[in-house]
């Protein structure tokens, strides 16, 4: 396990405060982006929960976040990172609906939203050779 991954099942299983999935895929490479943590924390606060809306995917947007920072900005870093998110959750991204497809299964909401975390952090390891 990755140090990056660590630290986000740290933030997750965190009782002091609550991270977002967004936070928490953030936090994590908060000194190679060149911040703080509670910045990132700040930075992540309106995009859990799909932006509050059930929008895309705060781990999704998570990962963006970081990659964007790093300079991985080309549209082809950020579809590659979505495609693979994408390819395991049958091409859903939106947070609703991985929600409601997790309930219909009969899953846990935070071991969903854990998982999503995970799985945005392990990909930006790797895609970023830090694995």
């Amino acid at each position: 396990m990755g140090k990056y991954l660590e630290r986000a099942k740290e933030l997750r299983a965190s009782n002091e405060r609550h991270y977002n999935c967004t936070q928490a895929v953030v936090m994590p490479f908060s000194e190679l982006l060149g911040i703080d943590e509670e910045t990132a924390f700040r930075l992540g606060s309106n995009f859990g929960s799909g932006m509050r809306t059930g929008s895309v995917c705060g781990a999704i947007t998570g990962g963006l976040m970081v990659l964007g920072m790093l300079g991985k900005d080309k549209p082809s870093d950020a579809s590659g990172f979505i495609r693979r998110i994408r390819d395991n959750h049958e091409g859903m991204t939106m947070c609703a609906d991985l929600l409601r497809v997790n309930a219909q299964r009969g899953g846990n909401k935070k071991e969903h939203c854990d998982g999503m975390v995970y799985e945005s952090v392990e990909i930006l390891e790797e895609l970023l050779g830090l694995s």
